[in-house]
């Protein structure tokens, strides 16, 4: 049982590590934008170059050893890692946060049915209503937020239908293609940053005021490179724990991190919670609690099914 409980604790770090730089990444990013009107798409490129020379520092001192792949393998994830992070920050530009927020708690249930119909996965009734009391926290948390245009919802969907691809193709490419975390990462990084070069200047500006080489103070650039190292923990971190568990226990923890976001700007930038965001919020925590139990419980029995085999 020392293994087990061994990977029980590496998983809670993976799982702090991801949780506190999210959080971070949030605020972060939001000052950024908000305060600094620092281009979205060229800040995403930022935090690519650095994950990519973080990994082949990580590489250079042995963490892990690259594997050869071909690039044509790689292809769809970053493909649509490019889709699914310029679509959720079109999302965030153009909606409020709670529809931006909304649209991404729709990933888990788009997860499972993606998983359902293309991979044939089945998942009992029982994890499949859990994703009811989530939903609909969502939801109600959304509710009074929501300010719908039709640009913004078509830039929310693609990008739950983008990210949800995203993530079951990062579980099932570290499979397929016998790579961990590090090793996929370190083809994909450096793939949808020369993507991003390509997409940059038809949404924002390059130079001058506003614009990637624009005149940025140096206390600017510190904040855009400490975010950058951020992602780099987030993107890391991302891969282990979809490497290690599941995309749909990811996403649930995905949940849980936004209940915890939103109080955060509750307490720090003063937002206003009305009761009905708060009961969106304590319905999704319940459904992420129950998830959580029956996903423990499912390992449980699975891992005395072990012990009793002969």
């Amino acid at each position: 049982n020392e293994s087990v409980e061994d990977g029980a604790g590496r998983l809670a770090a993976g799982l702090l590590v991801n949780l506190a730089a999210s959080i971070c990444i949030v605020f972060l990013n939001k000052w950024l934008y908000v305060r600094l009107g620092f281009p979205n798409l060229s800040l995403t490129l930022v935090h690519f170059a650095i994950t990519w020379l973080g990994l082949y520092l990580c590489q250079a001192l042995g963490a892990f050893s690259p594997k050869s792949l071909q690039p044509a393998q790689v292809l769809p994830l970053a493909l649509s890692f490019c889709g699914f992070v310029v679509f959720t920050n079109l999302s965030l530009q153009s909606n409020t946060i709670g529809t931006y927020q909304l649209a991404k708690a729709m990933t888990t249930p788009v997860i499972v049915v993606i998983q359902s119909l293309a991979y044939g996965k089945t998942f009992p009734l029982r994890i499949k209503l859990t994703l009811v009391p989530i939903t609909l926290g969502v939801f109600l948390n959304s509710y009074y937020d929501v300010k719908f245009s039709v640009l913004g919802m078509a830039f929310a969907t693609l990008g739950v239908l983008v990210t949800s691809l995203y993530q079951v193709w990062v579980g099932a490419k570290q499979h397929e293609l016998q790579v961990n975390s590090m090793q996929l990462l370190y083809y994909q990084a450096p793939m949808s940053s020369a993507m991003l070069l390509f997409i940059i200047p038809f949404f924002e500006p390059v130079f001058g005021e506003g614009g990637i080489f624009g005149p940025w103070t140096l206390s600017a650039v510190i904040m855009v490179l400490l975010s950058g190292i951020i992602a780099f923990m987030v993107n890391l971190s991302i891969y282990w724990i979809i490497g290690n568990t599941s995309p749909v226990t990811y996403n649930m923890f995905g949940h849980f991190k936004f209940c915890i976001t939103l109080l955060g700007g509750c307490l720090l930038f003063k937002d206003p919670l009305s009761v009905n965001q708060g009961l969106g919020i304590l319905c999704t925590l319940l459904g992420i609690l129950a998830y959580t139990h029956f996903k423990l419980s499912e390992q449980e029995s699975s891992k005395s099914k072990l012990v009793q085999r002969p």
